[in-house]
């Protein structure tokens, strides 16, 4: 029987899920091969029946009733013979717990051959649509958890990589004389059940949960001994924000947003004639920040708005309107919007009281609806507003004027503040900002989008809480189009978690195992704070990926032995390695007779007496050798600034910075530089190392506060490297 037809068979039965046999049915029809099985309604006619089994065999109880049939007695394993397998259905129907259920028969089937049990799983995630697991059976997927994840469809690489990743990986291939696995078998399963034209990726849409529990695994091939699949009622999801029929949509994307970004007219509704107001706070703002363009209040009766000739609606203005702020009533946006008469192209709405709130989805559909049939697309609304230096926009107060490569969305108003602020005094300079609240119209996904097309922007960043066309997210993080580095900041994980689940792949696929899926399979790295989204970004902005030698070896020059080798543990556990440095660099390093106290392994470890030889340019000569004899991927420069304070005359500061600038230069695109500049916490120092820091981001250099951030934002740029990589 088809795919289909089993599936059909069984809703229009009322039923939630397939038999085992049904699974194990639509299971064969996509190739993973199952036991011979025959249903009986009791022993009557059970040793025709298997006439042509081989033995031994197994019985199960078929019950719509019963989830775990082993923990009622309905599970009979290594029968030898028929009459052995008559005995064991007649003792389960006496078993009271089953006796008292419905009973659809009893399955008998070929026993599987010895070998290693695997878990494959499958579920609907809410997110992303379909996700394919793979585990290791018994101890390691009930008390260890020892899965992996991934969204679909997989590749042969991926479902590869899904294995490496188990801890459990090396009994597959064979450990302590013990014989290895058919690995193959178990990538061939997965791909069947999640590659791209795998059970979950044809049948999407109908099937919520799937286990293969347990995949039998042995030197010669796969077995799926048990299926259970729990059926779904509803459609794949598409997308839902409509922006495929929005104004404008049929525009290239750099072209759609450029009015947003950069636009030449704005309007701004909500402002007060007499009074302050958060669009009156707008429109200074706008006017500090230097805006070139055309500024029009709207207000149905006042002729002039802090000082700007006031018009009565968003159709009356003298020219179209780029970009419109709106902060008035809820209830009164959408017939605004409805008549704007196609004269407005984005409008940015600020307002609350929509799908955030209980009773407010209705009024945020009826938004949507009439911005579009006004011709205008919607941004927000529950949001603050948008940043782009180059086009003069701006609603944080005092944000930096100057433009640079990150480009940011933000679901959260207030968290957009925030980095600006917080990533302005580390150094991190923006195409733009956007916040976009609830999303009802423009999302992430077109924003996304139109980043990676516009030339300006070079990093991405995104803090999300609620992606609601998930699959289309994924798509574009793995199409062609994906060529810039995301940093994701992801808010509400926990609040995300299945409450429940039916089978032990739902139940392990709670919380954030589907964007950590994503991050694995895309150009994209996740972060856990603010601190490490600007952490993150900033090195970004500075450095320059390098797909064809992904980072990994790490080189550490500093003052301060205990850090380094702590630092060395740090990068370790983030899968980056501080070795020792090969024997020809070591002998160039220990000619220089450096002073006593200095160690030049890796870490380098140089006191401050050191560091003050030659003012501090006995750097230059450490970091020539480093980088042409060791070639680390990347160099990590740490100075606890306290050290230097009462040493002397000398502040070899200044020269370090320019050794670090003269070796870049010398070996340019050759190593990641980066480097630490620790502090006391006293204000001179504060000081100090404010003017050094700025000294460094001039040179190009990323700067932190300690080695376990660096550690950090190197492993998240391996992880990038990889993933662009292919790997």
């Amino acid at each position: 029987m088809k795919a289909a037809d089993l599936i059909s068979r069984a809703r229009a039965a009322g039923r939630t899920g397939l038999s085992e046999q049904e699974g194990k049915a639509l299971l064969a029809e996509y190739g993973i091969p199952v036991p011979r099985s025959l249903l009986v309604p009791g022993s009557a006619g059970v040793e025709a029946g298997i006439a042509g089994f081989t033995p031994p065999y197994v019985v199960k109880v078929a019950s719509q009733d019963i989830l775990h049939k082993s923990d009622v007695g309905g599970v009979a394993v290594g029968l030898p013979d028929a009459v052995a397998v008559c005995a064991a259905i007649e003792e389960m129907a006496r078993n009271p717990a089953i006796a008292g259920a419905r009973v659809d028969g009893y399955l008998v089937e070929e026993m599987a051959a010895e070998g290693r049990e695997v878990v494959i799983g499958g579920l609907w995630d809410v997110r992303f649509g379909p996700m394919v697991m793979v585990g290791l059976g018994g101890i390691f997927i009930e008390l260890l958890q020892d899965v992996s994840f991934r969204l679909c469809p997989i590749s042969e690489g991926e479902a590869v990589e899904m294995l490496e990743e188990l801890r459990g990986y090396p009994l597959l291939e064979g450990q302590r004389g013990q014989t290895g696995i058919a690995v193959r078998a178990i990538v061939d399963a997965l791909l069947r059940i999640g590659g791209e034209r795998g059970l979950l990726i044809e049948q999407e849409g109908a099937i919520d949960e799937l286990d293969i529990n347990p995949l039998i695994v042995s030197p010669k091939g796969a077995v799926a001994a048990d299926a259970r699949i729990i059926l779904s009622s509803r459609e794949a999801r598409g997308d839902s924000t409509g922006s495929r029929r929005a104004p404008g949509a049929q525009l290239p994307v750099a072209e759609r947003f450029r009015p947003l970004f950069e636009p030449k007219t704005i309007a701004v509704v909500g402002a007060s004639a007499n009074g302050t107001r958060i669009a009156n706070t707008f429109i200074r703002r706008m006017k500090d920040f230097g805006y070139k363009g055309k500024i029009y209040p709207i207000h149905p009766e006042a002729p002039q708005v802090e000082s700007l000739a006031a018009c009565p609606s968003l159709a009356e203005t003298p020219e179209p309107i780029d970009y419109a702020y709106i902060a008035i009533g809820a209830g009164q946006i959408p017939d605004l919007l409805a008549n704007t008469n196609g004269n407005v192209r984005f409008a940015q709405v600020i307002s609350s009281g929509f799908r955030e709130i209980a009773d407010g989805a209705a009024l945020e559909s009826e938004l949507v609806d009439k911005a579009h049939a006004g011709g205008c697309r919607v941004i927000g609304p529950n949001c603050l507003g948008i940043y782009s230096p180059r086009g003069g926009v701006t609603f944080p107060v005092d944000a930096p004027r100057e433009a640079g490569p990150v480009g940011v969305i933000s679901q959260s108003g207030g968290l957009g503040t925030d980095i600006i602020k917080r990533g302005q005094w580390r150094g991190l300079r923006f195409s733009s900002l956007v916040t976009v609240g609830n999303c009802a119209d423009v999302g992430p996904v077109e924003l996304l989008e139109y980043y990676f097309a516009d030339p300006q922007t070079r990093v991405i960043g995104m803090y999300l809480e609620d992606v609601r066309d998930g699959r289309a997210f994924f798509n574009l993080l793995r199409s062609a189009n994906a060529t810039k580095p995301v940093v994701l900041l992801i808010g509400g994980l926990s609040r995300q978690g299945r409450t429940a689940a039916a089978s032990h792949t739902g139940a392990l696929a709670a919380g954030d195992r589907s964007w950590h899926a994503l991050v694995r399979q895309t150009p994209s790295v996740m972060v856990a704070t603010v601190d490490e989204f600007i952490d993150t970004l900033l090195a970004l902005q500075y450095l320059r990926l390098r797909p064809r030698r992904p980072t990994r070896q790490v080189a550490l020059f500093g003052n301060g032995g205990g850090s380094g080798v702590l630092a060395t543990d740090g990068f370790a556990a983030l899968g980056l390695e501080v070795l020792p440095f090969p024997e020809v660099a070591r002998e160039r390093l220990e000619a220089m007779q450096l002073p006593p106290g200095t160690s030049v392994v890796n870490p380098i470890d140089a006191p401050v007496g050191t560091l003050q030889e030659q003012n501090g340019r006995i750097a230059n000569t450490i970091l020539d050798i480093v980088y042409s004899l060791a070639k680390p991927d990347a160099l990590v420069m740490h100075l606890n600034l306290a050290a230097f304070v009462g040493r002397g005359e000398v502040d070899p500061v200044d020269n370090l910075i320019q050794a670090a600038v003269g070796v870049q230069t010398g070996y340019p695109g050759q190593a990641h530089f980066l480097m630490a500049l620790r502090v006391d916490g006293s204000p001179e120092l504060e000081e100090a190392k404010r003017n050094y820091t700025a000294q460094a981001l001039a040179a190009g250099i990323p700067v932190y506060d300690e080695l376990d951030n660096i550690a950090r934002v190197l492993a998240a740029i391996r992880h990038l490297e990889m993933r662009m990589a292919g790997r």
